[in-house]
């Protein structure tokens, strides 16, 4: 598959990485968003102790794109980093994380993170497969 396509979905990775870290910020402030996580089991705002899980999950979610776009070399670094494992572990994450928003009783979060959530296991699948 040709370099450009690989690096694309690498973006894609990054991108919707970004755009749920900035959802899990926004539960992290307090926004009644609860309805589209965690299974669908708070509603409004999420409980202080959640709202506290939001802000590493957010800081993960970037990490997780930046370690796409460096195995993609889309951005380097200056020194060589292994991101196999971390692109491994980060796919298979992806791939349990979007079962489980299938899986919820929340039809908000199966309708809105669901397909971002493959979109993004799918985009790694690519990179994993085909890099």
């Amino acid at each position: 598959m040709p370099e450009f396509f690989i690096q694309a979905a690498s973006i894609i990775v990054a991108v919707v990485s970004v755009v749920i870290a900035v959802f899990q910020i926004l539960l992290f402030l307090g926004l009644p968003l609860a309805d589209y996580s965690w299974g669908g089991k708070y509603q409004g705002v999420l409980p202080m102790k959640m709202r506290i899980m939001s802000l590493p999950a957010a800081l993960l979610l970037l990490f997780f794109g930046f370690i796409f776009l460096m195995h993609t070399k889309v951005i380097t670094v200056g020194f060589d980093f292994p991101t196999n494992i971390f692109v491994w572990t980060i796919t298979i994450f992806m791939g349990l994380n979007t079962l489980g928003n299938i899986a919820s009783k929340s039809k908000k979060e199966k309708m809105v993170m669901a397909p971002l959530s493959g979109i993004t296991f799918l985009a790694c699948l690519l990179v994993l497969l085909f890099q």
